[in-house]
């Protein structure tokens, strides 16, 4: 593609995805404005620790130039895993292994903030929220909430689960409530203040199951819980906790967990203020749309699933880095599109399947013992493979 035939690129949304693809295609000199609802890039809470796994996230931002700088990001210790019951018995105990497993973790805020320094200055719009996509002519048109429109070649929707570019452009079809809500909370200091949590917890991921319940996370210089229900949609809002007031949510959730043990209730006794509920939503696997010229997804826009399989963020980073490639590789802007939705719809299809089966495996009435038989499975596949990838070519 030469210079005059660059489309102009609009990104809808400052998310992984969004900025991941913005920066590779500033990188070969494609004009690109990302449009962000919020008014800045510490407007809101990015969530907490993500790996990022080698051949999708990294491989991403290798392509954008930034690897570099992630490594620096990564945090000691995170690929580690725990698995325990109700009672705290540690049933898995996986410690990270000298070099890592290749699903180094990250920091969600971090990482976003970096993909956002990266970019060349103004080119994300703070605080310009969309409210659809129109068709007019040959280009698209975004249309803001305060009225004002702006033209594209090409509109990218990035803006997330409830994505306004995927309803009013590509597909009516809406997320689904997959049964889950969670409820996160956040241990600061933990290294100095909330020692014994962390020595429950240890440095990486940990799950807590039992009964269609779960606490689980990350532990690290900052704990970040996730309570996960198996309740009603509704249950956060008609449930009569007040969310607003710590003490009264703690002890709310302290009646769910009556029966667990005190190093995991003692995370809720003593965690931050702000507990938010969050009820899981995940769009049909399989969801595809028919291709409409100059408008698209990637991330969660274009295949929101459950996080129980660890995937989200690491196919939004690919899926950025996909469609910029093809973007910038094809004369034809519609054939660069077919080829990167072929693509992403096979891959989103398969990881959506594998968080679908990873909710099952965490929310059921005889947790924890489907988790630890994946472990055990797993730890059992690697130890009959790790002799035959020395005979690999290219391996010691």
């Amino acid at each position: 593609m030469n210079v005059q035939e660059r489309p102009a690129v609009a990104v809808v949304g400052a998310g992984l995805s969004g900025l991941v693809c913005a920066r590779i295609l500033q990188r070969a000199g494609v004009p690109v404005t990302i449009h962000e609802a919020d008014t800045a890039a510490d407007a809101r809470r990015q969530g907490g620790s993500l790996d990022i796994h080698t051949a999708t996230g990294q491989e991403a931002l290798r392509q954008a130039g930034v690897f570099d700088q992630f490594r620096a990001l990564v945090r000691h210790g995170g690929e580690a895993t725990r698995v325990m019951d109700r009672h705290a018995r540690l049933l898995v105990d996986e410690s990270e292994v000298d070099g890592g497993n290749g699903r180094p973790e990250v920091e969600r805020q971090a990482l976003r903030q970096l993909l956002v320094d990266a970019l060349e200055p103004g080119t994300i719009r703070w605080g310009a929220k969309v409210t659809g996509v129109r068709t007019n002519g040959p280009v698209r048109e975004l249309q803001f909430v305060d009225g004002s429109t702006v033209t594209a070649d090409l509109v990218v929707g990035a803006d997330g689960a409830w994505s306004r570019v995927r309803s009013t452009a590509l597909t009516s079809t809406v997320p689904e409530y997959t049964g889950i809500t969670m409820v996160e909370l956040r241990l600061s200091d933990a290294v100095r203040a909330h020692p014994e949590a962390l020595r429950t917890t240890g440095h990486g991921t940990f799950f807590a199951l039992s009964d269609n319940k779960s606490i689980g996370g990350h532990g690290g210089e900052e704990i970040a819980l996730g309570l996960g229900l198996r309740v009603p949609e509704d249950w956060a809002a008609t449930s009569g906790i007040d969310w607003t007031d710590p003490m009264a949510a703690r002890a709310a959730l302290l009646r769910e967990y009556r029966d667990w043990a005190g190093p995991l209730t003692d995370m809720i006794r003593d965690s931050d203020d702000t507990i938010w509920p969050r009820p899981i939503y995940a769009l049909p696997i399989g969801l595809t749309w028919r291709r409409v010229p100059g408008v698209t997804a990637v991330g969660d826009a274009a295949h929101l699933m459950s996080p129980f399989a660890g995937e989200g963020a690491n196919l939004a980073l690919i899926d950025g880095a996909d469609l910029a490639r093809a973007v910038i590789e094809s004369p034809h802007l519609d054939r660069a599109l077919g080829r990167y939705e072929r693509k992403m719809f096979r891959r989103a299809k398969a990881s959506a399947s594998a968080s679908a089966r990873g909710l099952a495996m965490i929310f059921n009435d005889d947790a924890p013992r489907q988790m630890v038989s994946f472990f055990e499975r797993a730890a059992l596949l690697a130890r009959l493979t790790r002799p035959l990838t020395r005979l690999l070519p290219g391996r010691p």
